[in-house]
Order: structure tokens, then sequence, then C-alpha cells
């Protein structure tokens, strides 16, 4: 059968790659073209576009690149009609996977979501639509199952894929090595995967480097972005690059961009801080429509606050090194790490990507 994905960032493609091996041991003849990146064009699939060019953060950002998104969404069309795809499969990635929903619905291509967009956290109306053009959804949070049943809507809840992800993963015993990192406990800083997030994020984040010189502190790096964006003057920092699970591995506590790291961190028992800032324009359209009480993972899994976010004014020197304190030692750390048991708890197994594959090739070949 043929199977055309589209995941369009860093976790997408991840996610993704480990998708295509779960079809790929149900369906060894698989034909799999994609939108997404690296890690699904090795695991299998013929990547015809790179998430890099399509990674737009904000309301302003995409208003700004209206022009470029709207050339992609039309070429994207012209990949999938000229696959003829059994079925097309949408990881996360709202804005762009819900328009692609509509139009296979119109075509009459079958179509599958995997990840559902956050619709639990802001225009939740959008779930109304996502019954009407995505034929079944696969979610990978257990609240997820009875927030989609109010929409008369029932979904497959298949666990969460990270632990796939984190099963599989084999730490380098040389890392610390390899890099020229000491023996002070490390701090991971973990700034995001997209320009405008690095921007943003990073320098705020390193500004409380001084005041912890007992420990070092590590940026993790991603090779998509160029190395000029990471530039700073700030001394006695290392870096690492496409190394964020070798890094979470061997660090005592991090600051991490709010986004799918804040649970690889979690699950990686790291105590962390999540920042996040965006735009004056975008903070404040999200602040009207969000409907939830965290921004991270971590906290929306668990329903209540297990990590501290800050965020927008809350992000700024003096509240960062107070809450980086609190994670490097005594009673806050061990209440987290507590925490964190549960959180797994609430998880679950691995194994997601199998039974997902498992079961989007069953409802196919039916």
């Amino acid at each position: 059968m043929k199977y055309f994905l589209i995941a369009g960032e860093r976790s997408g493609d991840l996610h993704g790659s480990n998708l295509i091996k779960g079809i790929l041991q149900h369906d060894a003849s698989a034909e799999i073209q994609c939108w997404g990146g690296e890690l699904m064009e090795e695991a299998g699939a013929h990547l015809l576009h790179h998430y890099r060019d399509s990674a737009f953060m904000g309301f302003w950002e995409v208003a700004k690149n209206y022009g470029t998104i709207r050339r992609q969404m039309k070429e994207c069309k012209q990949h999938i009609l000229a696959f003829r795809p059994d079925v097309l499969i949408l990881i996360d990635y709202a804005g762009f996977n819900l328009r692609m929903a509509t139009f296979a619905k119109q075509h009459q291509i079958r179509t599958f979501y995997y990840i559902s967009p956050k619709v639990w956290a802001w225009n939740q109306k959008r779930a109304l639509k996502i019954k009407r053009v995505v034929d079944r959804m696969f979610c990978i949070f257990p609240f997820e199952v009875d927030f989609f049943r109010k929409f008369d809507y029932e979904v497959d809840y298949v666990g969460n894929p990270l632990l796939d992800a984190i099963a599989s993963f084999q730490p380098n015993p040389a890392f610390k090595a390899k890099h020229g990192l000491d023996e002070r406990p490390i701090v991971a800083i973990l700034p995001g995967s997209r320009v405008q997030e690095v921007k943003r994020m990073l320098p705020k984040m390193l500004s409380v480097r001084n005041q912890f010189p007992q420990y070092q502190f590590v940026i993790g790096k991603v090779s998509n972005l160029s190395d000029a964006l990471y530039a700073t003057d700030v001394a006695d920092l290392s870096f690492v690059t496409d190394a964020s699970y070798d890094l979470l591995s061997v660090a005592h506590s991090a600051l991490v961009t709010s986004g799918t790291a804040t649970l690889e961190t979690a699950l990686f028992n790291v105590p962390e801080v999540v920042c996040y800032e965006a735009g004056s324009l975008t903070y404040l359209i999200a602040k009207q429509l969000v409907k939830v009480p965290f921004i991270s993972l971590v906290n929306l899994i668990a329903d209540k606050e297990v990590v501290k976010e800050l965020i927008q004014e809350e992000f700024n020197t003096e509240r960062i090194a107070k809450e980086l304190k609190l994670t490097l030692e005594g009673a806050s750390r061990q209440t987290m790490l507590q925490e964190y048991k549960r959180l797994q708890e609430l998880i679950g197994q691995p194994g997601a990507s199998e039974r997902t594959g498992g079961l989007m090739v069953k409802a196919l070949k039916k």
C-alpha cells in the first residue's frame, strides 16, 4: 500500500520515523513518501520536502510568510495527487495539516491523524472540523480520549511515542570525554529547534550563567540551524549538536523551552525549569485563545504544577536563577523527581509506534 506522511517540525520527524518503522513491521512492501525530515527518510520514506523550510512559529511569523506557506501548500497538494496514496497520515502541525486533511477529503483520499493538534488547548471547536475531515485519529495523551468524546468522536489512544524513542536510545559512554566535559554537574540548556525560539530563549537562559560557577552549562544545538545563531559572549560554555538524549542522560538539571523537550527531560528524570517567550502580538492573541492552565506537557499530563513555567515577563534573569537553584538541590528537587515517577505511570509503556502502525495497516486492509 501507499502512504503519504506530513510532519512540520523536528519532533514530528522523530515520531514520523518511528511510525514508518511500525508501518513497515506490518506492511513490508509499503511505498512511503513524506514531507518531513532526515529521520523519516532514514526510516524508509522518500523525502520530498524538509520541515526546516516550513517551521514558522507564532501568529506574526505565519502572517509574514503567508505567501511562502500558500506556495508550499500548493506544492504539497500536487505531490499528494501525483502519488495518489491509499492514506494520508498527518502528524501534529495543525495549521498546515488540517488544510491538507480537507483537501484529501475533497479528493476521496483516506486520512489518518497521528498526534492530535492541541485543540483541547485553544479553539476547541476545531474538534468538529477534525471529526468531519479526518477518518481516524490516533492520540498520544490519555486525556484526549475524553476530550474528543465530548464531540461524539471516538479516537484511538496508542500511548506516547517518546517512550519508544527513549527506550531505543543507547547512551554514548564516551559522550562527556568527546565533548570535553569535566566532572562538575551539568545544567542542560535546550533553547528549542526553531530560529525564533533560539533567538528569544538562549540569551536569557544564559544570563544566569555567572551565578552558578560550580556547574557546567551545556547547550543542546540542532544541526538544521546555523551555528551563528548560538554565538554568545558568555564564558565557560559547552555545546553539543543533535545529542539531546545523550545530554539529558548525564544532566543534573535543565532549562528547557516549552515543547516536546519538556516531556523528554522529565522522562530522563532531569529536574527542569520550563521557559517560554513569544512576540507581544502572538502572546496577546494566545492569551485570549488558550483554554488550559499550563503550557508544558509535563504539567498538562499530571494535571497540576510539577515543573515551574516561566512565561513572558516571568522569564527574566532573577526568576530563572531562583527556579533553577530549586532544581539543583533540596526538597523541591526531590518532590519533582517523585512526581516524575507518577507521570511515567500515567503515560504507560513503550510500543506506541508499532501499535499505531499495526492499527493503521489493519484498518487499510479491511
